[in-house]
């Protein structure tokens, strides 16, 4: 284990767990964009679960610049299993996930803090995030299906977007630690959607606020776990079934009426662009029929609330340009 500063130092006001696992690419890119914050009250929590020692040099090489706790656990293979194992470290009350592949912008930090001190009983505050190429370039912004601050998402509102999908990039939400350890950090039996279930789950709890300035870069690449995790689609297709399942109880009945036949025409269109983009094409004639069927004001919800043009167009972009 690797400690750069003496625990014996003040409490962090922030923590952040940095997951790393055999990507070497991005992920000095990744810490520095934690070093130009330039705040010593940020707690960084690395954990490489990596074969190889190429990922942990790369973190040693940070030590003197972070305030960061680093630790190689091979055991923990998993995404969830490193977040959750880091979430239970963390010593700050507000914690935020960052993969190696994403990077912060440098007022992120900044920002946060003012968020905080607003409501420091809400449970998770978000904003939008660039995403990039492999080489950093912006390909486009992706938002969230939410009304913007300073009021608090009504739950209700937060529950009937987010089933329809997963509309929050990775690197955008700061959640209460007490939060996150009370409803059971994420799911290690979701390689997909433990993120989106931890979301739904978080917003029983307290206020959720949608700040709509974009704070943080959500890289996409060949090596991406959507792209490569999704190799199975009974599987992918099931991580999405999961999450409706599980979470179709906290709509209103007639909530639950307009809303699950979007949820489940966005699972069709999912899984068959995952397909394609491995070169299987044959579900996407179903994707589009189960869209048509939902009507003028279903469809207008689907393209709202699954914010599939903020996914799938920078996608598109870095494939037409041969960065994907």
């Amino acid at each position: 284990m690797v400690c750069s500063i003496s625990d014996m130092m003040n409490k962090p006001w922030l923590s952040v767990i940095v997951t790393a696992h055999n990507r070497i690419r991005w992920l000095g890119i990744a810490l520095q964009s934690l070093v130009d914050q330039n705040d010593r009250g940020i707690e960084v929590i690395a954990i490489d679960a990596s074969a190889e020692d190429t990922c942990w040099r790369i973190v040693e090489g940070f030590s003197d610049r972070l305030n960061m706790r680093a630790e190689r656990r091979p055991d923990l293979v998993s995404q969830t299993a490193k977040i959750n194992f880091g979430v239970e470290q963390a010593r700050a009350n507000w914690i935020c996930v960052l993969h190696d592949d994403d990077l912060w912008l440098a007022n992120r930090a900044a920002e946060l803090k003012k968020w905080v001190r607003d409501d420091y009983n809400a449970v998770m505050h978000l904003h939008p995030c660039y995403v990039i190429d492999e080489f950093g370039r912006r390909l486009g912004l992706w938002r969230c299906a939410l009304p913007a601050a300073p009021a608090a998402v009504p739950t209700g509102v937060f529950y009937e977007r987010l089933i329809v999908q997963n509309f929050i990039a990775m690197p955008a939400p700061t959640i209460r630690r007490d939060a996150f350890l009370s409803v059971g950090g994420m799911d290690n039996r979701l390689w997909y959607a433990s993120d989106w279930d931890l979301y739904l789950k978080l917003a029983a709890l307290g206020n959720i606020y949608y700040h709509p300035i974009p704070l943080a870069c959500y890289r996409v690449h060949s090596s991406s776990l959507t792209i490569s995790g999704s190799t199975d689609k009974a599987d992918f297709r099931k991580q999405h079934e999961i999450i409706v399942e599980r979470h179709s109880s906290k709509l209103d009945p007639v909530a639950r009426n307009r809303i699950l036949p979007v949820a489940r025409a966005s699972i069709d269109v999912n899984t068959a662009l995952a397909a394609a983009v491995r070169g299987d094409y044959s579900l996407l004639f179903k994707a589009l029929g189960s869209i048509l069927v939902l009507g003028p004001l279903g469809m207008h919800r689907y393209l709202a609330f699954s914010r599939i043009l903020d996914r799938a167009f920078p996608r598109l972009r870095a494939l037409i340009a041969g960065r994907f």
